[in-house]
């Protein structure tokens, strides 16, 4: 993939605009390398309430995972190994959920 881009006329050298092409190719890319998301859920009882543990993100090589409250986080092997960083207790089910990909929001 070749780069074209160009300075915009009458702005500063550091904007840059790019080519067409160019924005789609690298849209691509992103797109096909983008992690995919998943939650780490836990289920009380039979399908009673549910809460969200943890968070996290598969990469190349794993996945990487942090706990809801930010305290913990974990480089995993792989994304299913997230659930053996959940402590067992009676009545409570951990689930790896995916999260589907959304559109980005609007800064509020």
């Amino acid at each position: 993939m070749s780069e074209q881009f160009t300075v915009a006329p009458g702005s500063t050298p550091n904007l840059v605009v790019y080519d067409t092409d160019f924005t789609t190719a690298v849209a691509e890319m992103v797109t096909e390398h983008a992690p995919r998301l998943f939650a780490v859920v836990l289920e009380y009882g039979e399908q009673t309430d549910a809460r969200v543990a943890a968070w996290g993100m598969t990469l190349e090589d794993g996945a990487y995972m942090i706990t809801a409250d930010g305290k913990n986080q974990y480089v995993l092997a792989e994304p299913e190994n997230a659930l053996r960083y959940v402590r067992r207790h009676t009545n409570i089910t951990p689930h790896l959920v995916w999260a589907a990909p959304s559109a980005p929001r609007e800064h509020e």
